[in-house]
């Protein structure tokens, strides 16, 4: 007697091809813009993009086949637990002597073979912990004292965790997607209005306490205000955007990379991607975005519960966001803040846990109604 298999149902294959393109490019444009770096730090051209493939991609990859065929109601199951370990893991990036420091930034865990960033993980948890809480309290998202009061701690916890790192672009973008969220969840109008006015009030209180984050918004009104300094980066970034013009100078062929640009495979990584390939072939990036978030969001409409659309439109608005914010920096649309940039910037935990959130939104989509 022959024993068949239990078949799960087909997945959204042009959501996962999106996602894959992106991948690929990131790889790729990560192994020219790091091959300086490389080099002159390892003797290796290939150093920072091996890394990211053995640290970042594959077990990225592992991680996205799990949990692409893993009903994705059992995680609601351990979102109390999992946003727990975040807050925990924050607190431990904190100690000294665990958490390890660069310049004045202590984001990191030493694990010995690579270091594990806590705050990539702790975006991806507190959307599934979000997911779950207005779910869970889908009659009472509008009370403001059992609905939004509990679920607003959680996130101004976690979000002041990560603003003692410091990490201002990573707390903003969990913020925004936390908004994004409250709203789909629920939660009335004037209570974001209200928690929106307070952020604006924690802002102006954080760029008061730390005087480079005034000169940030400086530069961005000024991009000529001290130009070997607060400037420095975002008129080398602009500079490498503006020569690669149409069609670019040519896989390879950037200038920038050569120590002018700082962070040239991290929150820069566009503008060099830009010097070298130019406008036109660039846009691709833009255009997977996009049709990344328009093919996320038809997920999350046609998700056959509201656990999976809340869980679908966090992971979708967490990925573009934070591209928006990237490129947005780098391009001068908006105040330049220390973000990556979803599957292409380097940081291999970053990597690992938007494959994850791939995985989740793939389940997602096995259920949902939609042509795959």
């Amino acid at each position: 007697m022959k024993l068949h298999k239990k078949l799960l149902p087909k997945m959204d294959y042009t959501f996962l091809c999106l996602a894959m393109g992106l991948l690929f490019f990131g790889l790729i444009a990560l192994s020219s813009a790091s091959s300086v770096m490389s080099f002159e730090r390892f003797g290796n051209n290939s150093y920072y993009f091996l890394r990211q493939l053995m640290f970042g991609a594959i077990p990225g990859l592992i991680f996205m086949f799990v949990l692409s065929r893993i009903d994705y109601h059992i995680l609601q199951k351990f979102a109390p637990l999992l946003i727990i370990a975040g807050i925990f893991l924050l607190i431990l990036v904190l100690v000294p002597g665990i958490g390890f420091k660069v310049g004045n930034a202590r984001r990191w865990i030493n694990l010995q073979y690579f270091l594990f960033q806590p705050a990539e993980y702790v975006k991806l948890a507190m959307i599934i912990y979000l997911a779950s809480w207005f779910d869970k309290r889908s009659r009472s998202a509008h009370d403001f004292y059992y609905g939004f009061l509990p679920s607003i701690t959680i996130v101004g916890l976690v979000a002041g965790l990560i603003v003692l790192e410091p990490d201002i672009g990573t707390m903003l973008s969990l913020v925004l997607v936390a908004a994004v969220m409250f709203f789909i969840g629920g939660v009335r109008i004037r209570y974001l209005l209200s928690a929106g006015a307070a952020g604006l009030l924690v802002m102006w209180i954080l760029i008061k306490a730390a005087p480079y984050r005034l000169q940030r918004i400086a530069a961005y009104f000024n991009p000529s205000v001290d130009p070997k300094g607060i400037s420095y980066q975002i008129n080398q970034a602009l500079l490498a955007i503006g020569s690669g013009g149409l069609w670019g100078n040519g896989f390879g062929q950037s200038r920038q990379k050569f120590n002018y640009l700082p962070e040239a495979i991290g929150d820069s990584v566009f503008a060099v991607i830009s010097e070298e390939l130019g406008f036109a072939r660039v846009l691709i990036i833009i255009l997977l975005f996009l049709f990344l978030a328009i093919r996320g969001t038809k997920i999350a409409r046609f998700a056959p519960d509201n656990f999976g659309k809340l869980l679908a439109v966090g992971i979708t608005s967490w990925i573009v966001i934070q591209a928006l914010i990237n490129i947005g920096g780098i391009t001068a649309l908006i105040p330049l803040t220390g973000i990556p940039l979803p599957f292409i910037s380097y940081g291999s935990t970053a990597l690992a846990v938007n494959l994850a959130g791939i995985g989740i939104l793939l389940n997602i989509s096995r259920f949902s109604p939609i042509e795959k």
